[in-house]
């Protein structure tokens, strides 16, 4: 019998052995994927609207500088987007890079063309999957442009950036193709009409801010959705400078008795915005959507009043160090 278990146990390792070994050379695949037609600009308002969306609705600028930096920032300081945010979940820990035209340690040797190719399909210069952060795939290609443009405009900043890392869960993900590049949904639009309308509202809501992207149930391990869009509900535990506080996103749907939109007018609802960051920690970018104009408030507000009303009973969504928050 002693025999017979210890086959067992050998088999077992080494099928432990095989599976870690299949990972280990499988994860790091090259994809292929298409080169956006994106060519900077030097045209001043492009540029600025580039710069309006960096700063505000995109929010590239809550990630894209150092961590000591991040309150700056989210104060309205605007500095160059040198890289060093850092994250740590499950899949790994991701650090956003220098995306100033620095050409050691930057974007300086990037073409146009590849790091539209970054924001659209998540897929970088080099072939390999980038994990899907930024929810542009959908974004118009003229504030493709304008994005572009503003990042080529800035002063190039040195400054090395350690490159994100997969843990062993996050090369198994890869390696069975559960992290591949992003797609988008429907052909991207060339431009949107800038108006305070719900089709506006839609477009800033799912192609630049990616509200549905936190306000959506989640998967812990994975981050795959699981819940209704836009009807809140994904736990997000303490960060680093959230001082031991948690949150869980609310449901942003109109419904009647648990949606968040149903209390508030439009009046209420950008004044919200306008009064920026209540707790220090939040993973919401208040400071970000703070600075956007009343035009933009307005649409995104009509377009969340829109949506079809979802029952999702968000009990809390800030919890105190040490309590327990409902799983």
């Amino acid at each position: 019998m002693n025999k017979i278990i210890q086959i067992i146990l050998a088999a077992i390792v080494l099928l432990i052995a095989l599976f870690a070994s299949y990972v280990q050379f499988s994860w790091d695949k090259v994809y292929d994927a298409p080169y956006p037609e994106i060519s900077a600009s030097t045209d001043p308002a492009l540029i600025a609207r580039g710069k309006y969306l960096v700063f505000g609705p995109a929010r590239c600028a809550t990630c894209h500088v150092p961590m000591d930096k991040i309150v700056e920032v989210d104060k309205g300081l605007e500095i160059p987007l040198s890289g060093g945010w850092e994250l740590t979940i499950p899949a790994g820990t991701f650090r956003a890079p220098n995306i100033t035209p620095d050409k050691e340690t930057g974007i300086g040797n990037l073409s146009d063309q590849e790091l539209a190719r970054i924001m659209r399909y998540s897929v970088g210069n080099n072939g390999r999957v980038i994990f899907p952060f930024m929810p542009f795939q959908e974004m118009s290609g003229e504030d493709l442009t304008a994005v572009i443009s503003y990042l080529r405009s800035q002063q190039p900043v040195k400054h090395e950036v350690e490159r994100s890392k997969f843990t062993f869960l996050g090369k198994v993900l890869s390696t069975f193709g559960l992290v591949p590049p992003v797609q988008p949904n429907s052909p991207p639009p060339e431009s949107v009409a800038i108006d305070a309308t719900i089709e506006y509202g839609a477009y800033l809501a799912n192609s630049v801010s990616d509200c549905a992207g936190c306000h959506t149930q989640r998967d812990q391990k994975t981050g795959e959705p699981i819940g209704a869009p836009s009807a809140g509900g994904w736990y997000l535990p303490a960060g680093i400078q959230s001082n031991g506080f948690s949150f869980v996103t609310p449901n942003l749907t109109p419904d009647e008795e648990t949606g968040i939109m149903a209390g508030w007018n439009e009046t209420a609802f950008i004044s919200r915005f306008r009064a920026g960051r209540i707790y220090a920690g939040s993973p919401m970018p208040w400071g970000a959507f703070s600075r956007m104009n009343e035009v933009e408030l307005k649409a995104i507000y009509r377009y969340l009043k829109s949506l079809d009303p979802v029952s999702n009973k968000i009990e809390k969504v800030v919890y105190a160090p040490g309590e327990e928050v409902p799983q």
